[in-house]
């Protein structure tokens, strides 16, 4: 009996170490994606006119005058991306 409680208590400790491990790649996995900063114009398809009303000036990605949360450089308040998201 002495055998099986040692296997167990094996089976437990390699459980912990392979979760541990698969937590840890998790979270480095996540920092390398919140590390790699914004999306470049093309990939979010920015173009410098709105699209119908919809507009980086009234995106809640827009910081004014110019910027944007999400798209790299320099954005027009009348410009548009696919990241548009209306305010409330």
């Amino acid at each position: 009996m002495e055998s099986d409680s040692r296997l167990s208590r094996r089976s437990l400790l390699k459980s912990v170490v392979v979760v541990t491990g698969a937590a840890c790649a998790g979270l480095i996995t996540r920092r390398e994606a919140l590390a790699q900063g914004k999306a470049s114009k093309e990939a979010m398809k920015y173009q410098d006119h709105p699209n119908g009303d919809k507009k980086c000036s009234e995106c809640m990605q827009f910081v004014a005058p110019n910027s944007c949360k999400v798209v790299e450089g320099t954005i027009s308040p009348n410009g548009y991306c696919i990241a548009f998201v209306k305010k409330p």
